[in-house]
């Protein structure tokens, strides 16, 4: 009798059935058109004047942003622009998605928002498990 069960469930692993084939990947949401981009896939050595000329070929920059490192300086890989108008920002997007910039092909969309930050219990202290709970470790 276990021979005959081990022998069913070795087909059902190897047959063909027993692999679903991968799920088709679910498209990321995209965000409301705005006049702020959020642009991927910088080099370290992209600067924000760097990303800010680049962007400006297709509209009036606003603001322009590579997040930086705090230690080393260089960028984390992302940095965001703002344009004056949707319009701009539309063309920014159609201009420099897909294009290299100081070597690497970058990614511009438009920027999600951000969501509004937690709001804090009064009660919700974190609770410390790893520290002396009343203070009696110094106090001979």
């Amino acid at each position: 009798m276990a021979a005959a069960a081990s022998r069913s469930g070795f087909r059902r692993m190897f047959s063909i059935s027993a692999f679903a084939p991968p799920k088709p990947p679910v498209p990321r949401p995209q965000a409301d058109p705005s006049p702020n981009l959020f642009v991927s896939g910088l080099s370290k050595r992209t600067t924000t004047e760097g990303l800010r000329d680049a962007f400006a070929k297709f509209g009036e920059v606003v603001h322009a942003r590579v997040v930086t490192d705090r230690v080393t300086g260089f960028s984390k890989g992302f940095g965001f622009v703002r344009y004056a108008t949707v319009e701009d920002a539309s063309k920014g997007i159609e201009g420099m998605d897909g294009k290299f910039l100081d070597g690497w092909v970058i990614f511009a969309e438009y920027a999600k928002p951000r969501p509004p930050p937690q709001q804090a219990e009064v009660n919700s202290q974190p609770q410390q498990s790893w520290g002396p709970s009343s203070g009696s470790w110094g106090s001979r």
